[in-house]
């Protein structure tokens, strides 16, 4: 009977000793509520709590990465579109994170969600796909402030991917295509300009010395000889050929 009395005090003694006994890792902060009132934080290291008075509830403050699943949106353009989108958050204040809110991670997650909608109304789908580093840093400004009264901190927000519909897809093809079809055009045309501007030129000088005239006939004959060719046009101005013809 005795040996049974000093086993159970054992055990009840090496229980008594765990739950007045806690270690925290580097990373972790420990909420101290004695008989329900929230008396500081504590830790790393070791925690010494008094049994049944005191409760430690552990609050992680790395950097934590939450995905937003995809939101249904509409652009102000009236475009449907699915986003979705990364959050990088962390506990700055462990104590405002458990008095403050129920579950900071839940109501952060759904804090996104809504302003991930109500903020993707606000731009068109062009300022959309062009402009995320300004929508990223529109939404980390309206969740930081609105987690700040929570002890969270928001440090970052990305979308991620943006899924547009697939007939939209296909008109913004034929939309690039045919930008690349008149930028194209609008490149020959430029080309062509400048060509007839230096033909122009050319003609100019030419035109102001004969001998340089023939000289060019001369140098384009030898092109084309050059070339293997068995039969060679020769232009002979009209002039040249006149005279030909009249009757002394």
């Amino acid at each position: 009977m005795t040996a049974s009395v000093l086993i159970f005090v054992g055990i009840f003694g090496l229980t008594f000793l765990m739950s007045m006994i806690k270690v925290l890792a580097e990373w972790e902060r420990g909420v101290i509520l004695r008989l329900g009132h929230s008396i500081g934080v504590k830790g790393p290291g070791l925690i010494i709590l008094i049994p049944i008075i005191d409760k430690m509830i552990r609050v992680d403050t790395r950097t934590v990465t939450m995905d937003i699943q995809p939101q249904d949106v509409i652009t102000l353009d009236n475009v449907s579109m699915k986003v979705n989108a990364v959050v990088y958050f962390r506990v700055t204040d462990p104590e405002a994170a458990i008095t403050k809110i129920e579950d900071y991670y839940f109501a952060a997650n759904q804090l996104t969600q809504t302003t991930l909608r109500s903020i993707m109304g606000q731009f068109e789908m062009d300022e959309i796909l062009a402009q995320r580093d300004k929508i990223n840093l529109k939404l980390q400004t309206i969740l930081d402030e609105a987690t700040e009264q929570w002890g969270v901190k928001v440090a970052n927000v990305e979308l991620k991917h943006i899924d547009l519909p697939a007939n939209m897809q296909k008109a913004m093809a034929r939309q690039a295509e045919a930008e690349r079809e008149r930028r194209a055009k609008v490149i020959s045309a430029e080309g062509e300009l400048q060509r007839s501007e230096k033909l122009k030129q050319a003609a100019d000088m030419l035109a102001q010395s004969p001998t340089s005239m023939q000289l060019a006939y001369l140098q384009s004959l030898n092109e084309v000889a050059g070339e293997g060719t068995n039969t060679i046009i020769f232009p002979v101005p009209m002039e040249t050929i006149g005279n030909f013809f009249k009757k002394d």
